[in-house]
């Protein structure tokens, strides 16, 4: 199994630094020695967080442009100092309407860009020099809904199972080359995008104690960071029951009509 790196000074990407995963990951990790690059597209938010970083005596700079401009995107990569953990946090929700309209198809191709392809594309412009290295860790925030689709957030549920699949299909192949990959799972968190989800949320956990977990489960290097139990573990059975058994559970959960 490959280690962390052993140097005292860290440099951390972490996109969607002003959500409240994001704001909560970049400050448990802000600490002297750390250069903190945060990406977010809430510039008053992204400078409320990086000062709190700052004061903790994280080396901050910051970046606010939206991920959907591919090229600005790599530009932006190619200049920074080589990265030894990259967070893929950045994401958006859309969901079906409240009469069962079909979610609207400019939102749809926009979480697909935000959700998973600007994954990719970060992943595409960070490894060549980890390769160079043997060394670097990629931590993708997916989610619980990865493992089996809700009848009200198709297309998130349909991003988030794409990202876990290639965040596990990418440790696979990089692992013998030193580079850690990790898929974070996460189940509610208390959000604004929680908030705007339609459905029940049970078992919320507040973001800073999302960051602790995470932050624990990188270290460890663990293949999955999934939480909360017993939220986690249910999720899983739907991907292991039968569909036409799941699609009922998610019905009588209040997640269908």
């Amino acid at each position: 199994m490959s280690r962390p790196s052993d140097r005292s000074e860290q440099n951390i990407l972490i996109t969607g630094a002003t959500g409240a995963i994001g704001a909560a990951l970049a400050e448990i990790y802000a600490q002297r020695g750390v250069t903190l690059y945060l990406h977010g597209r809430n510039v008053k938010k992204l400078t409320e967080v990086a000062e709190c970083c700052r004061q903790k005596g994280a080396r901050v700079l910051t970046q606010c442009l939206d991920l959907r401009d591919f090229a600005a995107l790599q530009s932006w990569l190619s200049v920074l100092e080589p990265l030894d953990l990259v967070i893929i946090n950045a994401g958006m929700n859309t969901h079906i309407g409240p009469a069962g309209e079909p979610e609207p198809l400019n939102e749809v191709e926009a979480l697909l860009d935000i959700n998973l392809k600007s994954a990719m594309i970060i992943t595409h412009t960070v490894t060549p020099s980890m390769r160079v290295r043997g060394s670097g860790q990629i931590a993708f925030v997916s989610s619980l809904a990865a493992y089996f689709g809700l009848p009200i957030t198709p297309a998130y549920c349909a991003s988030k199972a794409g990202l876990k699949a290639y965040g596990e299909a990418l440790r696979g192949w990089l692992a013998k080359e030193g580079i850690r990959i990790n898929v974070i799972m996460p189940g509610y968190v208390k959000s604004p995008m929680c908030d705007d989800m339609p459905g029940s949320k049970p078992f919320l956990w507040s973001s800073k104690r999302a960051a602790k977990v995470i932050k624990r489960g990188l270290e460890r290097d663990q293949a999955r960071i999934s939480f909360p139990f017993p939220l986690n573990w249910g999720a899983w059975w739907l991907a292991v029951l039968p569909a036409s058994i799941s699609i009922i559970i998610v019905r009588l959960l209040g997640y269908g009509d």
